[in-house]
């Protein structure tokens, strides 16, 4: 790893070199100091174009250095400096992406030239610190405090052509980026540099700044609650329009070394490494899916245009995969190829926005819709979206096993139903697979893929890729009911209405769980997505209405507890936000602005009393501490019974489909840091206080880890096999 330098005449050319992005290294940031330093000297120098090697300018710092003594011992803020002082023009040539302190270099530089593919920003929020080498302090000067604010608060990577607007970039190339940036160095040789340092502009001053600042900090306070990074970038932003630059520098570094105090960037980057480390799945008989090659997807089909379906297609196509779409009849066709339609236009318009693409069509893949079973011979996989019925689906694999191709792999996007039974109709249950996406699938990032016993290396590794292609964080779990995310789900909504019949209200639930940083608390959540699902299905197993065996209760199913509330209020058809009333009321059906509705209190209320339910009311910590300890307790049961391989799996699906908040690092990290033998504690003292309810009592896995002191969450792996080998 090193910056290499070449003369094309008079402008010296340093090159950075770190493969695979070109990573801020304390190597690396040495001997890119050496080289400038060198070509700043060299009189035959007139100019200098600061480059990256392999196909990317710089992606940034090296995470990997956080926190070690050798990120200041080369200071990217002095290179910076130095780079901004030179006498002679200095352009920075960005191809692929100049993220994070790779766009704080370029900054420092005189003038900056842009491939149109390329991808600008400062994403260090989402990593849980700051911009720490002048980023909050150049970028306001160069684009002004709205805009740099949307940038570093949101983290948000720009592409080439937003960031010309913008003023980020003073050009943009379709090639040759470097040329380019060559022939600008010449062009502007013999002009002064003043107004290129960014260090001495002034920033633009808006009307009532005042007011912007504290709104945007308001604002940031309710987006990203209880996370540190936001607020920090706001007042690293501010400090650029009431410091002059060294001191607002200063406040920078300080704002950073807060943030690392309080234990977040450690929780996000945990987050973040666990995103890549996700699936890596060994076998029983010892396989591991990621040493295999995957087969190549050149086409594709997708059976159902529902809800599901539609996002599916929506994102083969944007992956560049031809697509053929099938429905059962031509109303519910015409209906999906409508709402398919509607959503490519809107990706056509964003490619078109960021230059990659000149008509319809571009950069997307072909969408072909059809009632021809027939039509689908010849595709490479096949992914089944039809409604979460077993023997709808079973027909379906049955016929596709006379229809589809030898080589074709089947998957299936169930939210939880058996992937060893649907493949047990086909030919071909080796190529059979779970493909469970999360809605809406063309913009959700998590899609769970689930492995049946017969599933091949082949199959998993083709599936894992698919998913990366189509820019999803893929996650390899086992199969059981539910799978991973909504068996999890279970014991925490079972607490939330346990809650209620204890004395709190839904809005109090959700304001607690919400204050602890999840996007939506469980009710909000459930009125969401529409109580009626979950009735149907416990319905259809007899878990609730009149095909309820013997032996089950209003509030016993077999000697466990149940709580009906959520069954009671779908029999008097409040679903949730499709019929205007749920868990709370709504302006109109459809509506999204849930209000507290007095109706469910007094319902809560006569409940309570014609049951005579010993009242508890919890206060908000409580509230947290049995639900997410809910959440923590089947995590382990997970882990014991093998069905997600690590704790790092459990802790990317929560994070990316069930709206757990990322500065928390994940459900499993978050024990980690409450401490085991608290979790394990408070576990088993509700759970012997409350022996009907089983969810809540500890796992052998989690007794056994704090029993030896709660080790990190990096050495449970060990115990989970030891803990898998007694099963």
């Amino acid at each position: 790893m090193a910056a290499t330098r070449r003369l094309s005449h008079s402008v010296a050319v340093i090159t950075i070199n770190h493969p695979p992005v070109n990573a801020l290294s304390h190597s690396l940031r040495r001997s890119i100091a050496k080289e400038f330093g060198d070509a700043s000297k060299d009189s035959s120098i007139e100019a200098i174009v600061l480059c990256g090697a392999n196909g990317n300018f710089c992606a940034g710092a090296d995470i990997k250095e956080f926190g070690s003594s050798t990120l200041d011992s080369v200071s990217l803020n002095n290179i910076n400096d130095t780079i901004e002082r030179c006498k002679k023009p200095v352009v920075a040539a960005i191809e692929g992406v100049a993220l994070g302190g790779g766009l704080e270099l370029a900054l420092s530089c005189h003038y900056r030239v842009a491939n149109v593919q390329a991808r600008v920003g400062l994403p260090e929020v989402l990593i849980g610190i700051l911009p720490a080498a002048g980023g909050t302090q150049r970028l306001p000067r160069l684009i002004g405090i709205p805009a740099a604010l949307d940038m570093i608060v949101r983290g948000r990577h720009v592409p080439a052509t937003e960031a010309l607007q913008l003023g980020v970039v003073d050009e943009v190339v379709k090639a040759n980026t470097v040329d380019a940036a060559i022939q600008l160095a010449r062009k502007v040789l013999g002009q002064s540099l003043e107004t290129r340092r960014l260090s001495t502009s002034p920033v633009q001053s808006i009307p009532n700044m005042d007011n912007f600042l504290n709104t945007a900090m308001t604002k940031a306070k309710r987006q990203f609650r209880g996370a540190q990074a936001p607020l920090a970038c706001i007042e690293a932003v501010k400090a650029s329009i009431v410091l002059p630059f060294q001191k607002g520098l200063e406040k920078e570094r300080e704002l950073f070394t807060s943030l690392w105090s309080t234990g977040q960037p450690q929780a996000q980057q945990y987050a973040f490494f666990s995103e890549r480390e996700v699936g890596k799945w060994t076998t029983p008989s010892g396989g591991r899916w990621d040493k295999v090659a995957p087969k190549a997807i050149r086409t594709a089909a997708v059976i159902g245009l529902g809800t599901m379906g539609r996002g599916i297609v929506t994102s083969l196509s944007k992956a560049n995969i031809p697509v053929i779409a099938l429905e059962q009849d031509t109303k519910q066709l015409d209906i999906g190829r409508q709402a398919v339609n509607a959503l490519l236009d809107r990706e056509v318009l964003k490619l078109k926005q960021q230059g990659k693409a000149s008509s319809p069509g571009d950069g997307l893949g072909s969408v072909t819709f059809t009632l021809d079973f027939g039509d689908l011979h010849n595709v490479d996989l096949i992914i089944e979206a039809v409604y979460e019925n077993l023997q709808l689906k079973k027909e379906i694999f049955h016929k596709l096993s006379a229809i589809a191709k030898p080589d074709a792999f089947l998957c299936t996007n169930t939210s939880g139903l058996n992937i060893d039974e649907i493949a047990s109709v086909t030919n071909r249950p080796e190529q059979v697979i779970g493909t469970h996406f999360f809605s809406p699938a063309n913009i959700m990032r998590l899609l769970e893929v689930v492995r049946g016993h017969h599933t091949s290396l082949t199959t998993i590794a083709t599936a894992m890729n698919l998913g990366k292609s189509l820019g999803k964080v893929a996650v390899l779990v086992g199969n059981c009911p539910l799978f991973v995310g909504n068996r999890m789900l279970g014991p925490y909504l079972e607490q939330a209405g346990y809650l209620l019949e204890e004395g709190c209200y839904p809005e109090e639930v959700d304001q607690a769980l919400e204050e602890f940083g999840f996007a939506m608390g469980p009710f909000r959540m459930m009125d969401l997505a529409g109580l009626d699902v979950g009735w149907r299905s416990r319905t259809e197993q007899g878990l609730t209405g009149p095909n309820a065996p013997p032996g089950f209760s209003a509030r016993q199913r077999n000697g466990k507890r149940y709580s009906p509330l959520a069954d009671m209020l779908c029999e008097l058809g409040r679903f949730g936000q499709k019929s205007g009333k749920g868990w709370y009321q709504y302006e109109k059906a459809g509506g999204r602005n849930a209000k507290p509705d007095p109706w469910v209190r007094d319902f809560l209320e006569k409940y309570r009393r014609t049951h005579q339910t010993e009242q508890h009311p919890a206060n908000p910590q409580e509230i947290q501490d049995r639900c997410l300890y809910a959440l923590i307790n089947e995590g382990f049961r997970i882990l014991e019974d093998g069905i997600a391989s690590g704790p790092e799996d459990i802790d990317v699906i929560y994070n990316n489909g069930y709206g757990f908040p990322k500065h928390r690092g994940g459900i499993m990290y978050y024990a980690a840091t409450v401490g085991l033998t608290k979790v394990f504690n408070t576990l088993d003292k509700y759970s012997k206080a409350n022996a009907d309810v089983p969810s809540m009592k500890p796992t052998f896995l989690l007794k056994k880890l704090a029993a030896v002191g709660g080790p990190p969450i990096k050495e449970w792996r060990t115990q989970i096999g030891n803990s898998n080998s007694r099963l």
